[in-house]
This record gives C-alpha cells, sequence and structure tokens, in this order.
C-alpha cells in the first residue's frame, strides 16, 4: 500500500496528528465535540477521572472516564471548515497507522455527538429548549469538495426542499443534505424533538441577521423556512457545524448526532438571559445518556 506524503497526512516532529496535537492512543471511541472551547472542562467535570489535558488553537481536549466508559471531548470552535479539520484528524487517529504512513486495515468507528448551541426558527421552540438534528441540511460549500452520494431518504429531502424554495428564495449556494446516525439518535433522543437543522458558514448574513453590512438574503425570507416539512420532521434551528460533521461522519464510516440548546428564538425576538446555565442543564440531561451508549 502506497503511503500517504507528509503534505496530506501532516504530523508534528513528536508524531502527533497536525492541527488536534493528538496521538492516536489519546481519543476514546466516544467523542462528544463543542464549538466553544470552555465548554470541554464543563462537561470533564463530570468525569471521574481525567487522563489527558490538551490544547491548541481552539482545539482542546480532554480524555477520562465516567465509570467504565472512556470518554473524549474536544472543542472544534466555530464552523464548518473547522469541523472538517476535526473530523478527518479524528478519523486519522482511528484509522490511520502513522508510523507507516497507511490506514489501517481494521476499520474503527467512532461515536461522535455534538452538544451545541443554536437559534430557532419556530416560534413554539424556546430559549433553553434541546434538539436533536435527524438531518443537517447545508448552506454552507463544505461538503461540495468531497465526492458523495446521498440515500434515498436524503436525495428525497433534497428534491423536497429545492422545490419548496423555488416558491420563496433562491440561495446564493446549492445546499446539501445528510442524515444522522437513527442508532445515536434512537438512544439519546427520548423526550427531545428531533429535527432538520440548518448549517450556515457564519452568524450574521447567513442567517440573515444584518448590522451595517447589506445582505442579500433576510430574516423574513429565511422566516419562511419554519413552514417547510420532510416526513415527520420540521426545519428548527439554525447553526454553523451540524452538516459537515453528518456528511464526514458518514463518509468515514463513523456514527454522529448534533443535539443543540436554543439560545436565541428568532421568531419572538427572544434571547436567553444565562447561557452557561442552559448549556450546563443540556450537559446534565444527555450525559449520562451519552455514559451508557
Amino acid at each position: 500500500m502506497q503511503q500517504t506524503p507528509q503534505s496530506e497526512l501532516v504530523l508534528t516532529s513528536d508524531g502527533k496528528i497536525y492541527h488536534l496535537d493528538l496521538a492516536p492512543g489519546d481519543i476514546a471511541d466516544t467523542v462528544i465535540t463543542v464549538g466553544d472551547p470552555e465548554r470541554v472542562a464543563r462537561i470533564s467535570s463530570h468525569f471521574d477521572s481525567i487522563e489527558l489535558r490538551t490544547a491548541k488553537r481552539e482545539f482542546v481536549t480532554h480524555t477520562g472516564h465516567i465509570g467504565g466508559k472512556r470518554i473524549t471531548v474536544l472543542s472544534t470552535g466555530i464552523g464548518p471548515d473547522n469541523m472538517d479539520i476535526a473530523i478527518n484528524e479524528l478519523d486519522a487517529l482511528a484509522n490511520y497507522d502513522f508510523a507507516l504512513r497507511v490506514p489501517k486495515a481494521q476499520h474503527r468507528a467512532l461515536n461522535i455527538i455534538r452538544l451545541g448551541t443554536s437559534g430557532s426558527l419556530q416560534e413554539d421552540i424556546a430559549p433553553g429548549q434541546v434538539v436533536l438534528s435527524r438531518f443537517g441540511l447545508g448552506f454552507d460549500n463544505l461538503m461540495h469538495f468531497y465526492q458523495t452520494s446521498p440515500t434515498l431518504r436524503e436525495a428525497q429531502l433534497f428534491d423536497d426542499f429545492q422545490e419548496f424554495l423555488s416558491f420563496h428564495f433562491e440561495l446564493p449556494t446549492l445546499p446539501y443534505m445528510f442524515e444522522g446516525s437513527a442508532h445515536l439518535a434512537e438512544r439519546l433522543g427520548a423526550g427531545l424533538e428531533q429535527v432538520i437543522t440548518i448549517t450556515s458558514p457564519g452568524f450574521y448574513g447567513p442567517q440573515g441577521r444584518q448590522l451595517r453590512a447589506p445582505i442579500r438574503i433576510g430574516a423574513d425570507q429565511l422566516d419562511q423556512l419554519r413552514h417547510f416539512r420532510f416526513l415527520q420532521y420540521r426545519i428548527a434551528n439554525f447553526e454553523m457545524e451540524t452538516s459537515a460533521l453528518f456528511g464526514l461522519s458518514r463518509m468515514l464510516g463513523h456514527h454522529a448526532i448534533s443535539c443543540n440548546v436554543i439560545l436565541g428564538n428568532r421568531v419572538r425576538k427572544t434571547f436567553v438571559d444565562d447561557t452557561y446555565a442552559v448549556v450546563d442543564e443540556m450537559i446534565r440531561q444527555l450525559l449520562p445518556r451519552i455514559t451508557v451508549l
């Protein structure tokens, strides 16, 4: 098997993956991803023991145990571009022989769970509520750089959404859709509404927020998205990572799901008073479920 060149699989001088600064043994089979580096310690504070603490750039990693369960928490920073780095490098840690610079013969599948924050597009989903993303609908262009094949459900969602958009407005990029892990959704989703989540490449213009810079698609147009339905799912929230997480994880043979606590309601124009409190409540709600995966 041909070696992957140094320019493609970039390792540090001490044999760690370049951006995450991790060695293959540093990650567990269950990985929690968060955007905010400070959120890593808020999750690992619930661990019984921590074996690894490391940080490079926005990528902070803690690996430890809750009972007999080994868990890694990794901050990705904001955006699908950062998720591109995080998921590809997690996969390299799991499935590359760094000494030989070739993929391992036996594939290792990770469970990757995003615990994030987002804004609601539905009037009845209030700040503080947690939703589980069954589909990531990408308004970014990341996955267009990869060769992907949609499932039947993803292809139908794409067709239905394109037809819906034709009656409302035109996006500046071609959207894409990926479904999250049905297994993880079943294990983690009790009591949570399961929804379609829009992933945007930015927080302001791409989500219809206008301060001083003029935008092409305003909040009133994006508000139409709350009327879209696919099977039993509705578009419920905006964030900036889920579609990339789902797409890359599926391509690489990992299981991924995304859970987001709502910080703001775009219809009601409201925002939570204490972001730390609602994020901590999401962690307390979901971490026991993650521990028994």
